[in-house]
């Protein structure tokens, strides 16, 4: 079985490399990822991952994998910062508080049964000064990822407690992927 990564992101596939699996192709599923009118943070990155699983074309021999990760405060659902401006909004909201980062995974295999988990990973952040704000925004780590912010870079410092998949918070949960990688037959060696 040759496994095909529904995902441009080069954190994916590192994660993937970390349990040995390197994808024998990769593909960018384009597909609307607004959340829906009155949709939850859960159900609402669960079904971006299967959406994009769904939306690659796939060879008999191939296992298609996708991912979604959304960051949630609350109902609220914080995706990518449009701008600075946004970025320094969503910032100031996760400051000294505890938020969700939502993770889900999506495999279809040669039976083209969707299989899905979904990591829920409680995060909190130290409460952040102005100044630190600035400089991770001016840093433009936080641009392109869910919640403004990315745990594998500088914003760690900003983490007081982690309860969860830190890997799933990374973008993709190590524990789950290879789980739902092994029920659709794929030979992790």
């Amino acid at each position: 079985m040759r496994l095909v990564l529904a995902s441009s992101s080069p954190r994916r596939r590192e994660l993937l490399a970390r349990i040995g699996v390197v994808p024998a192709r990769l593909a960018s599923p384009d597909i609307d990822e607004e959340p829906c009118p009155g949709e939850f943070p859960r159900p609402y990155v669960l079904r971006l991952a299967e959406e994009k699983a769904k939306a690659v074309e796939r060879a008999p021999d191939e296992i298609v994998l996708a991912g979604d990760t959304t960051v949630a405060v609350g109902r609220r659902i914080l995706g990518k910062p449009e701008d600075e401006a946004d970025l320094r909004r969503m910032l100031a909201l996760l400051s000294g508080r505890r938020h969700h980062c939502y993770s889900a995974v999506c495999v279809v295999g040669p039976d083209d049964r969707a299989r899905t988990r979904v990591s829920d990973t409680i995060v909190a952040f130290k409460r952040l000064t102005a100044r630190e704000i600035d400089r991770y925004v001016a840093g433009g780590e936080g641009m392109g990822k869910a919640g403004g912010y990315a745990i594998q870079g500088l914003a760690e410092a900003f983490v007081r407690y982690l309860a969860g998949s830190h890997s799933g918070v990374v973008g993709l949960p190590v524990f789950e992927t290879r789980a739902l990688l092994e029920a659709a037959g794929y030979d992790l060696g």
